[in-house]
C-alpha cells in the first residue's frame, strides 16, 4: 500500500485536535442533539468501548483493550459519582483523583506487551485499576468534606478563568498530552496513538468539566478514535512484514496495480544468507534481515521498499527509469557492504543484569561480520506489465549472483 497521510505521525497528532476543535465550535449544537437523544448519548461511550474490547481481543491488541477498559471505568465513575456540582461534597476531590489516575493508567500500558484478553498481563492491568479505585475511595473517605476547603487553599487551588479543575492538574494534563504527542511524532506506533488520543480527550473532559454533556461527547470521541486505530492496527498486520516492520508482499501486490507507465523495480537479495543462518543461527539471521531492511529504507530516489519473501527485498521507484535509480542502488549496496554488524551470542548472554551491564562497555571485543547484497533492476521501458518487469529484475539479480555477487546488474 502506498504511503498514506492518514497513517502519518503529523496526521495522527492533528486529527483528534481538529475533531475536538470542531466539537468545541459547534458545542451548542452538540448539546441540543444530546438533549434530544439523551439515552443514546449517555450510553454510547460504553457501547464503543465494549466493541473496542472485542476487536482488541480479535487482533491481539491487549494494550488497546487496556485503554478501553480504563476509559470505560472512568466514564462509569463520572456517570455514577460526578453528576453533581463540583462545589458539592467531595466531587472536586473525586474529579481530581480521576484526572490524576486515568493518564497514569493509560501510560501503564507501555509496561505490557500486546496479546489477547485472556493473558495474565491484561488481568493484572485490571487489578491495578481496581486498586486505583480502592485507593481513591480510601482517600476520599479519609479526608472527607471538611478537608476539601484546606486543599483548595493549597495544592488544589483553582483558577476559575482557566478551569474548575485544580490548576496543578490542568498543567499536569497539558504536559502529559504534549509528551504523548511527541511519542506519536517520534514513533507513530498504535500504542502511542491510542494513549495520546485517550489522554487528550480525557484532559478536555476534566479541564472543561462544567460544560454540559462534555464527558459523553469526549468519551464517545475517544471510543470512535480507538475503533479507528484498531482497524488501522489490523491493516498494518495485514500489509506490513512482522519481522522487519516494512511493507510486505501483500502491500507490494497492491502497489503494483497503480504504478503508472514510468517506473523501475529492483530485486535485492542478501548474499550467502543460508550459509550465514547455518553458521550463526536463525536469531542472528533475523537480525541481518532487520539490519538490511533498515538500511534499504534509507535508499534515495523516493523508493518504496518491501520484503518480498525470505532474504529477498523489492524496491519500487515510481516515475523513474533505470538511469535515474542506478546511483541510488549503488549507494545503498555500498552502505550495507561497509556496515559491520556485531554478532550477539544469545547462548552466552549473562542472565544477571549487573554482569550484562559490566560487559556492555566491551562491545569492541565482540565478533563482527559484514553483509553484502546483490541487486537486479529493470524498468517499464522494457515491459509495461509490473509482473514482467519483476521477472526481468529477477533475471538481472541472478546475473549479479552468477558474476560475483555484491553488485548491481540490469
Amino acid at each position: 500500500m502506498s504511503p498514506s497521510i492518514v497513517t502519518s505521525n503529523w496526521f495522527r497528532v492533528a486529527f483528534p485536535l481538529c475533531l475536538i476543535t470542531s466539537l468545541w465550535i459547534g458545542m451548542s449544537n452538540v448539546i441540543t442533539v444530546t438533549q434530544s437523544n439523551i439515552d443514546i448519548a449517555v450510553n454510547l461511550p460504553i457501547v464503543l468501548f465494549f466493541f473496542a474490547l472485542i476487536l482488541s481481543h480479535s487482533f491481539n491488541q491487549s494494550r488497546c483493550a487496556m485503554i478501553a477498559f480504563a476509559m470505560m471505568l472512568s466514564y462509569w465513575v463520572i456517570q455514577s459519582r460526578l453528576q453533581t456540582s463540583l462545589s458539592t461534597g467531595t466531587s472536586l476531590l473525586e474529579l481530581s483523583l480521576l484526572a490524576f489516575l486515568l493518564p497514569v493508567a493509560a501510560l501503564l500500558t507501555y509496561a505490557f506487551k500486546d496479546s489477547n484478553l485472556s493473558s495474565k498481563s491484561f488481568v493484572f492491568y485490571i487489578l491495578i485499576n481496581i486498586l486505583f479505585i480502592a485507593w481513591s475511595y480510601l482517600t476520599v473517605t479519609h479526608f472527607g468534606v471538611e478537608s476539601i476547603a484546606l486543599f483548595q487553599q493549597g495544592l488544589l487551588f483553582v483558577v476559575p478563568q482557566v478551569s474548575h479543575l485544580p490548576f496543578v492538574l490542568v498543567m499536569y494534563l497539558v504536559a502529559l498530552t504534549g509528551i504523548t504527542a511527541i511519542l506519536v511524532l517520534r514513533n507513530n506506533r498504535i500504542a502511542d496513538v491510542v494513549s495520546y488520543s485517550a489522554i487528550l480527550t480525557a484532559s478536555a473532559t476534566f479541564i472543561f468539566f462544567d460544560i454540559p454533556y462534555i464527558s459523553s461527547t469526549m468519551f464517545s470521541l475517544a471510543g470512535l478514535l480507538l475503533l479507528i486505530y484498531l482497524i488501522s492496527a489490523s491493516h498494518e498486520l495485514a500489509f506490513n512484514d512482522g519481522l522487519t516492520g516494512i511493507p510486505g508482499r501483500h502491500a507490494l501486490e497492491m502497489d503494483l496495480k497503480q504504478l503508472g507507465r514510468k517506473y523501475s523495480i529492483a530485486m535485492l537479495d542478501v548474499d550467502h544468507f543460508k550459509a550465514f543462518n547455518d553458521t550463526y543461527g536463525h536469531d542472528t539471521g533475523d537480525d541481518v534481515l532487520k539490519l538490511v531492511a533498515s538500511r534499504l529504507a534509507l535508499v534515495g530516489g523516493k523508493a518504496r521498499v518491501y520484503r518480498y519473501g525470505g532474504e529477498e527485498f523489492t524496491a519500487v521507484f515510481r516515475g523513474r527509469y533505470l538511469e535515474d535509480v542506478l546511483e541510488h542502488l549503488e549507494l545503498v549496496r555500498e552502505d550495507i557492504a561497509q556496515y559491520e554488524m556485531a554478532l550477539r551470542n544469545v547462548s552466552t548472554r549473562p542472565k544477571d543484569k549487573k554482569t550484562g551491564a559490566s560487559k556492555r562497555g566491551k562491545a569492541s571485543e565482540a565478533e563482527t561480520v559484514k553483509i553484502t547484497i546483490s541487486i537486479g533492476v529493470a524498468d517499464s521501458s522494457s515491459d509495461r506489465k509490473p509482473q514482467n518487469v519483476i521477472k526481468l529484475a529477477d533475471k538481472a539479480l541472478y546475473k549479479a549472483k552468477q558474476t560475483g555477487r555484491n553488485k548491481v546488474s540490469h
